[in-house]
């Protein structure tokens, strides 16, 4: 069993990444192999549109033919059995990196031909989104993220790579080491740091037990 993590966050060490970790550490405390990926260490663009996946008998089927930083990332992704995915929400939606591999990933698996059922991909890989934010929960009620984001990645995945595919929230998380020293006074440090506290470890275990899930499909 490989599963493979890859964080959308500019951040190695704080909610997403931490998040990811567990889940991998729950992945590996059931015998997988692990792997993380951080985006923002790697050199890349989103799809160019060439096309190139989408001609007739090309060797690219199913592939995305561009060469640069994520090319051995994606081919690693394709053969593993599940895949964990982190991005902290940014004005509404993930970040522009993990969306740029999204677009390189999920493009090149999407068939055009009407008999297909929409995909080319020829096995199974099972995933999981985490995703955080700075919102409060009860934000979410107000908006239509769940059908516009978390709904959406989990549905495509699902469609294009014939896995189970699930996701994971962590909301008003905590932003700063020391709140002391930014411009936020929208936020109370002290609510932030009783989240950080109470909450974030039951996030974190809600992670492991994903890993721990999806590594034993």
């Amino acid at each position: 069993m490989k599963v493979i993590a890859v964080n959308g966050s500019p951040r190695k060490t704080w909610n997403t990444a931490t998040l990811l970790q567990k889940a991998l550490d729950g992945a590996r405390s059931v015998g997988a192999q692990t792997e993380f990926i951080h985006l923002y260490d790697l050199n890349f663009k989103g799809c160019i549109s060439c096309f190139t996946c989408k001609r007739k008998g090309a060797v690219h089927a199913g592939r995305c033919a561009m060469r640069d930083d994520l090319t051995n990332v994606l081919e690693r992704i394709l053969g593993c059995d599940v895949l964990l995915l982190g991005s902290p929400i940014y004005f509404g939606n993930i970040t522009g990196e993990m969306d740029s591999f999204l677009e390189r990933l999920l493009f090149s698996n999407l068939s055009y031909n009407s008999t297909s059922h929409r995909s080319v991909f020829q096995g199974k890989l099972s995933s999981g989104f985490i995703y955080t934010m700075n919102a409060p929960e009860e934000f979410l009620k107000q908006t239509n993220y769940q059908e516009a984001v978390f709904h959406h990645y989990r549905d495509l995945l699902q469609r294009l790579f014939n896995g189970t595919s699930e996701f994971l929230l962590s909301t008003d998380t905590y932003q700063f080491v020391d709140y002391s020293k930014y411009e936020a006074s929208n936020f109370n440090e002290k609510h932030k740091s009783q989240v950080r506290a109470e909450q974030f470890p039951i996030d974190s275990q809600k992670a492991f037990d994903m890993g721990v899930r999806l590594a034993s499909i």
